[in-house]
């Protein structure tokens, strides 16, 4: 990790990078994925797993006896924590159900909105390098809630052409209702534009690799809404000397571990606390599987040096990051003052990995500063809002001549009209 010393405002900026992406070639690349699959369907699809992951597929689609093998493939203790994890999840997104009052805005005029299920959605569960059975359970619980009628699936497979037993027993937990074997960019143009196998959805949920989420922004200009840009995953912790070094450096490896292009920083005021966490990110770094991918990111992560809490929370707030953990004594200033989060773990006994799998807030966060515009998904991201309005005799006869008076100022006769013609059948009846 490079360190950095009390950074000036000048060069804030280019220190809160995120690591380069080769943008124009991904470009290129993602869109001709899109075209083939827009054209080829279901070939195109074959065609890209064959290339990219290295998997020959006769069929998209699982078979009844993947679908049935699933849990008896997983150990007793696993099935019981995704239950769990997912009971948590399930209690706090359905507390994030509100019904809306009836307001009268002037007499006999009443408004109010209801929220209606997006009725077809399409969740993208990254394979990969690890499993992320975990996002299922994000995507899939809100989803069935909310009353989406159709929920699609689309991972890609393993070397041997097959999903993952915890994803499959993840997604008959959650209610999804069929689930796809491809992957990638490909993988959001199948549920973009549909293909004789995976059917078209209205919004594409889900965070992936840098060709996913520009997947995911090309086909959002083209008329299907998506999530968010969630690409590659990062955390800022904030830290002084009531923190504990060593559950620092685990957080900011638990982030680094998901991929060479994640991101993770530490800010304090407290310089002898950089030497602590390095070199207990050091010596547990030594002890993980994925420890090649771990250390590419931290070749791009950073401990940054500070002058007081004020700084920080500054510095916080212009990287917007996808997780902050605040391991501080006056957590109340920071907790009060953010303004740019996706999502907030307080104190020294709350791993950001709580959030990842089991506490019941919802993983899938905004990245790359989008924290300062986007909200992660909730209940809300699976429904849309309609407005309601009824006027009544008395409510249009108060109301009719302030649209009246609007209506011609903007010369916009038609809409005058509308209103006049009641008020004229209005006043002739008794």
């Amino acid at each position: 990790m490079n360190t950095v010393r009390y950074p000036n405002a000048k060069t804030r900026a280019a220190l809160l990078q995120r690591p380069a992406m080769e943008a124009d070639t991904a470009h290129k690349t993602v869109a001709d994925i899109l075209a083939a699959v827009q054209q080829n369907g279901d070939a195109a699809l074959r065609k890209y797993a064959l290339q990219f992951d290295k998997v020959k597929q006769d069929r998209l689609t699982l078979t009844a006896s993947e679908w049935k093998e699933a849990a008896s493939q997983l150990p007793k203790d696993l099935k019981e924590a995704i239950r769990q994890a997912q009971q948590n999840i399930a209690r706090f997104h359905r507390a994030q159900q509100r019904s809306e009052k009836k307001i009268t805005t002037t007499p006999g005029v009443v408004c109010w909105r209801e929220s209606r299920a997006i009725e077809k959605v399409g969740l993208y569960i990254p394979g990969g390098t690890a499993p992320l059975f975990s996002t299922v359970l994000m995507l899939a619980t809100p989803a069935k809630i909310a009353g989406c009628q159709q929920v699609v699936m689309c991972t890609p497979p393993g070397k041997d052409g097959k999903i993952h037993p915890a994803i499959l027993f993840a997604a008959q937990l959650c209610g999804v209702t069929a689930v796809y074997k491809t992957g990638g960019a490909q993988a959001i143009a199948a549920m973009a534009y549909g293909t004789q196998s995976v059917p078209k959805v209205d919004k594409i949920f889900g965070p992936g690799n840098r060709f996913v989420t520009l997947a995911k922004q090309m086909v959002q200009q083209q008329g299907v809404a998506i999530d968010m840009p969630a690409g590659p995953s990062e955390v800022l912790v904030v830290a002084d000397e009531t923190c504990v070094p060593a559950f620092v450096a685990a957080d900011l490896l638990s982030q680094a571990e998901h991929g060479p292009d994640s991101q993770v920083l530490l800010v304090t005021w407290k310089e002898a606390l950089l030497q602590k966490v390095r070199e207990q990110v050091q010596q547990q770094l030594k002890a993980l599987p994925r420890q090649a991918i771990a250390s590419a990111a931290l070749q791009h992560s950073k401990l940054i040096l500070v002058k007081d809490k004020a700084e920080a929370l500054q510095l916080i707030n212009d990287y917007a990051p996808e997780h902050l953990i605040v391991a501080v004594k006056d957590k109340k200033y920071f907790t009060k003052h953010v303004a740019n989060a996706g999502s907030v773990f307080i104190g020294n006994n709350t791993p950001e990995s709580a959030g990842d799998y089991a506490s019941g807030t919802n993983h899938t966060l905004p990245t790359n500063g989008y924290a300062r515009m986007y909200s992660g998904v909730s209940l809300d991201s699976f429904t849309k809002k309609i407005t309601f309005q009824k006027i009544s005799r008395k409510g249009l006869m108060n109301l009719g001549p302030v649209i009246e008076t609007m209506a011609a100022a903007e010369q916009l006769i038609a809409h005058k009209n509308a209103v006049s013609i009641r008020l004229k059948h209005l006043k002739r009846k008794p």
